[in-house]
């Protein structure tokens, strides 16, 4: 037997005994906001944020994590991970069925694993470490890595590894097979019907593999469009959950003063959304190294964190969010000094050269964001000039490298190597793409750390390796680091135990209730 072993029941043990705290109560229907309405519902092929917000409770992942990242059971009931760290074997659950009522076993998890290399790139980057995936029995995985990856058992979560029915999906056309619009899972719900422009409704899964859940019958997704709809939706009653984002961080404060209503931040820690200013290192004076820490110096966080955000986030050091593996806050400091932003721009030869900025067309909580950081560079003597443009046409702008400064947020996977090195290695600088290295970072050290710290072991080299990594990064500041976003959801107070993993709603009506 593997010395290395996780049993992954002694962990759901530990969350089940907190949630017996009060006796769950069965019944009754939620009304959830999803913004924006999803363009489509099969997660293997959709990866947006509002397709996995709903789907993520029709279709299971192997494990779930908790707020701390520790892997959880779900399709697999425990697993083991050989001595030399590159073999995981995963003993599924038995008795669990589809919500046609075929039975779940390995093969599905085999043809899920081959379908994801070709509709998942998420997926299709981590599976790239795995050399060979064997299923001995119908109840067994084994997953064997070319070489070690730490963060191999981080990579099984619902979105980022969702599991689907090969009988269904088996020898046809994925993209058009007619189950992508009536999607078939082994989740909580099941999909049920789908008014485009108006709601989404999910029922009970009466067969769920988890005795006695889910407790409540019914979910009905409401689409609004407008964001002041969204709040007057709540205010008045017709829906009860506020998922993060739903609504503009400055009617928070006034939601959340109502009665019988409870917000929360967390539910985010997987995903540790990490707002940062993508900063073009290639051309014009943000070339200049000085250039890029005055910029640091120049911005009050602070002032962000506390006024734009309402409080609901925390200021960024580096990198990493704090919620992630690896996290260090021993790397150099830039708090809000606006005497030193100018004298690094005089040391570096600032000119007043014309520098573009592009605000995130997210919503109104953005632009004003915008605004604070354009008046904070102007403070400093830096002569910034505002681009207008859409979601789409602010992507491509940064895809094709015509940014000087642009607003982004990105998710970080529980792990560097999964979410914090793709936006720094030089080999992930490809021109017309978003979210990889588009600020044009290039420094070899950079490069030989990640590639280092994905492969490494145990635990304690790794840290070590990312520690650095950090430091470097830090006083390099190829992007301009803002803050680690919290995004509050917002509930009825009947809402009961919602947020119970590390991505919250995402996964969460299993275990929700009504205390009617």
């Amino acid at each position: 037997m593997p010395k290395r072993v996780l049993l992954g029941a002694l962990l759901a043990c530990g969350l089940t005994a907190s949630a017996l705290a009060q006796e769950p109560k069965t019944g009754g229907v939620i009304n959830a906001v999803i913004q924006p309405e999803p363009p489509g519902l099969m997660l293997a092929q959709v990866q947006n944020g509002p397709t996995q917000m709903v789907s993520g409770n029709i279709f299971e992942g192997l494990l779930r994590y908790s707020p701390k990242l520790e892997p959880l059971p779900e399709l697999a009931e425990s697993w083991s991970v050989s001595e030399d760290a590159k073999t995981y074997t995963f003993k599924l659950k038995k008795g669990v069925t589809w919500h046609d009522g075929k039975p779940f076993t390995a093969a599905d998890v085999l043809f899920s694993m081959e379908m994801l290399k070709q509709t998942h790139a998420r997926a299709r980057t981590n599976l790239a470490q795995v050399d060979k995936i064997e299923t001995p029995d119908d109840y067994t995985v084994v997953f064997t890595l070319k070489q070690p990856f730490g963060p191999f058992l981080g990579i099984f979560e619902v979105g980022s590894m969702p599991i689907v029915p090969k009988h269904l999906y088996e020898g046809t056309d994925w993209k058009t097979n007619p189950y992508n619009n009536a999607p078939v899972g082994t989740g909580p719900f099941m999909f049920k019907e789908w008014q485009k422009g108006s709601f989404i409704r999910l029922v009970k899964n009466p067969n769920y593999h988890e005795k006695g859940k889910p407790y409540i019958d019914e979910i009905y997704w409401q689409i609004i469009p407008d964001a002041a709809a969204r709040s007057v939706a709540y205010e008045t009653g017709k829906v009860d959950v506020l998922p993060g984002g739903s609504v503009e961080n400055f009617d928070v404060p006034r939601l959340s003063k109502l009665k019988d209503t409870c917000v929360t931040g967390a539910g985010w820690e997987f995903f540790s959304p990490l707002a940062w200013l993508w900063l073009n290192n290639r051309q014009g004076p943000l070339a200049d190294k000085r250039v890029r820490q005055a910029i640091m110096f120049a911005i009050d966080r602070d002032f962000a964190k506390d006024v734009i955000w309402n409080g609901l986030g925390k200021v960024a050091t580096g990198p990493s969010a704090s919620t992630i593996k690896f996290y260090t806050d021993n790397v150099p400091k830039y708090p809000y000094d606006p005497a030193k932003a100018k004298a690094l721009l005089k040391e570096a030869g600032y000119k007043g050269e014309k520098i573009r900025l592009l605000p995130l067309a997210y919503g109104e909580t953005w632009q004003r964001w915008g605004e604070a950081v354009k008046q904070n560079l102007q403070d400093v003597g830096m002569n910034i000039e505002t681009i207008a443009t859409d979601v789409a046409g602010g992507n491509q702008k940064i895809g094709d490298w015509d940014y000087d400064i642009a607003f982004t947020y990105l998710y970080q996977y529980g792990d560097p190597a999964l979410g914090v090195g793709r936006n720094y290695i030089s080999s992930n600088i490809a021109k017309g793409q978003v979210f990889n290295n588009v600020e044009g970072y290039s420094n070899p050290e950079i490069d030989k750390l990640f590639a280092d710290g994905a492969t490494a072991t145990p635990d304690s080299k790794r840290k070590e390796i990312y520690d650095k990594a950090q430091k470097i990064l830090v006083e390099d500041v190829p992007v301009a680091w803002m803050l680690e976003l919290q995004f509050p959801t917002i509930t009825r107070c009947k809402v009961k135990n919602l947020i119970t993993t590390g991505i919250g709603v995402n996964d969460g009506f299993k275990d929700a209730w009504l205390d009617k």
